[in-house]
Parts: C-alpha cells; sequence; structure tokens
C-alpha cells in the first residue's frame, strides 16, 4: 500500500501524487478502498484508483540513486537497431513494461532513426513521433521526479552527460 504525499508510477499516465487514500462507494452496496491520484504533470486531473487494483499497474518510483544511475548509463544504454523498430506491437509491449530504462531505449532506438532520416532529408512516420513522444513522456517523468528537476530539463541532463563520456573517451583514446 503506498501512503499520502508519495509518488507513484501509475499505468501510462506516469507519475502520480497519492493525495489521499479513502473508502469511495462507486458501486453500489460495495465500498472499497481507492487512492486518490494526481498526474504531476497534469495537475487539473484526479485519478480513483483501488488499492487492490489488478487492472492498472503501479509502481514505486525509481529512487534518485537509479535515475542518477540511468543518466549516467545513458552512452551505455543500447539503443535498439532500426529492424528492431518495425513492429507496433513491440512499441506498446515496451511502454507496458513501465520499465524507465526500456522506455529510454525505446526513445534512443526512435531517436536514432529520426536523425538517420533527417539526414537523408526524410522524416520518420507518425507511428515513430507517437511511441517516441509517449517514451520520453513516461521516462523524462518518472527521471525528473525521482531527480527533482522538471521533464524539459531530462534532455539537457542526458545530452550533458554524452558529451561528459564522449569527452572522456576522446582523452583516453589521445594519451
Amino acid at each position: 500500500m503506498y501512503n499520502r504525499g508519495e509518488k507513484i508510477f501509475y499505468g501510462q499516465t506516469g507519475v502520480c501524487t497519492v493525495e489521499d487514500i479513502s473508502e469511495k462507494e462507486f458501486k453500489k452496496g460495495e465500498p472499497q478502498l481507492y487512492y486518490t491520484l494526481r498526474p504531476l504533470y497534469r495537475s487539473n486531473n484526479i485519478i480513483y484508483a483501488p488499492v487492490e487494483n489488478a487492472k492498472v499497474y503501479m509502481r514505486r518510483l525509481i529512487s534518485s540513486d537509479e535515475a542518477k544511475q540511468l543518466v549516467a548509463a545513458i552512452s551505455a544504454i543500447r539503443a535498439k537497431a532500426k529492424d528492431e523498430l518495425t513492429c507496433e506491437e513491440d512499441f506498446r509491449a515496451c511502454l507496458e513494461s513501465h520499465s524507465c530504462g526500456e522506455l529510454l531505449e525505446l526513445a534512443a532506438g526512435i531517436y536514432r532513426i529520426k536523425q538517420e532520416a533527417k539526414k537523408s532529408g526524410k522524416k520518420i512516420g507518425f507511428t515513430y513521433e507517437k511511441y517516441m513522444s509517449r517514451a520520453e513522456e513516461l521516462a523524462f517523468g518518472e527521471l525528473a521526479a525521482a531527480l527533482g528537476v522538471l521533464p524539459d530539463d531530462i534532455p539537457a541532463l542526458l545530452s550533458k552527460e554524452k558529451k561528459y563520456v564522449k569527452t572522456q573517451q576522446k582523452l583516453l583514446t589521445n594519451r
């Protein structure tokens, strides 16, 4: 059970704050314990989720240390090869994994495809854009909540880390 004030990862919504835990009677004669959740990055929404909920995935957020490890490992995250990123079912399965690392991997793979297309003067398709955007929204939201920053700050953190790693690799090879 989660506690009031705790931030959790909720289904395809992403990071939510548990605002309350109380009995509600949404079905006649069947009071049930519900979480009142407020999506962190869509604060005008309220979600009532049964505490005993087997339909929608809920979990605790990654820790600050885990988030820092993911950011530090961004250069080592293996972006999926183009032929691995061709099936919408695979995209959906990755989103449904609810794993911050897998979401980053998906976003990185599609981003690489987007960069390759851009070099050729092309654009990626709607499906790629849609899933890259969702993967980024969910992963960046969780990283931001764990690190105490805004989701818009995450791309700069990831980019900064990649540049740092590339600089260190160049320094090591020039010795």
